[in-house]
């Protein structure tokens, strides 16, 4: 990369959340005996939405929570599955904190999205695709994560398939090919061909969760994570969330710090990290980043 192709990284939050410390983690408690019988619950945490300006169009990492999630008392599913949802996380979204009002604050439009990159398919992270639905946005996810929606009853499994499979909508799934100087990961998928915005495939939360790594020349290198971690400095401990498969988020830890070892400016950057706003601004601004 021999100039910058991206003018500007941002972070919006669609609304906050509140999930059970287990959640977090690290838990030696099974999911569901956590869910079913811990009765306290975190601070809100931010529900974030990754935006970059590339000179060759602008790209999501993740889309929020849907608004109609706390309007619409259908949204979720009924009987036991329903009481799931509602025992895994308590949501507040404002009007304002829409996809498309925060894209708005920012001088953007949803009609100005070409690539929707989702780190999973879970509802937090696809809430924005009814404001794409009709554009001309790419929806990037893939293979193994399309397979968990069409897999029977994909609803016990956190993957709300009527809201993902809206008409109107241009997905993509893309398979990892072979990059170089990405230390433990061998393959990637490079968005643009440039080497700014390369997807890592980082398997553990769900089976075909993604990672972004966004690359600028000197700035310290951005890895946005979705939910393989919910706090930077648990990861870079070693340690995983309470929700997904352990012995694949062990690995994809490991895989995610043994990258910092080799770029130790790396920035982590998660879904729900309360930090996660004031590490992109120090990174932004040059300043050591710890973690």
């Amino acid at each position: 990369m021999s100039s910058d192709p991206v003018r500007r990284v941002s972070v919006v939050s669609t609304g906050s959340v509140e999930i059970h410390p287990e959640h977090v983690g690290p838990t030696w408690k099974p999911l569901y005996l956590w869910l079913l019988t811990s009765r306290r619950w975190t601070p809100p945490r931010p529900i974030n939405a990754y935006v970059v300006e590339h000179r060759d169009g602008l790209v999501l990492f993740d889309t929020g929570q849907d608004r109609a999630s706390v309007t619409d008392a259908d949204y979720f599913p009924k009987g036991f599955g329903g009481f799931v949802y509602d025992r895994l996380a308590r949501f507040a979204i404002e009007p304002h904190e829409t996809l498309g009002a925060r894209l708005h604050a920012l001088g953007l439009d949803v009609a100005d999205v070409h690539t929707a990159v989702l780190s999973h398919l879970h509802q937090d992270h696809i809430g924005g695709l009814p404001e794409l639905a009709g554009t001309n946005a790419t929806i990037v996810t893939t293979p193994a994560e399309w397979r968990e929606v069409m897999r029977p009853s994909p609803e016990v499994r956190g993957f709300l398939r009527s809201h993902i499979t809206l008409p109107g909508l241009r997905w993509q799934q893309v398979e990892p090919e072979p990059i170089p100087d990405l230390g433990p990961f061998d393959s990637g998928h490079d968005l643009f061909g440039d080497g700014s915005i390369v997807l890592l495939p980082t398997p553990g939360h769900t089976p075909g969760s993604l990672s972004m790594l966004v690359r600028r020349p000197g700035r310290p290198p951005l890895l946005m994570v979705g939910d393989l971690t919910y706090d930077a400095r648990l990861l870079a401990a070693g340690d995983i969330p309470g929700a997904g498969n352990r012995r694949q988020m062990r690995h994809t830890v490991g895989m995610v710090n043994a990258l910092r070892q080799q770029h130790p400016d790396l920035v982590v950057l998660a879904a729900h990290d309360p930090d996660a706003a004031g590490l992109l601004a120090a990174a932004d601004e040059h300043a050591p980043v710890r973690p």
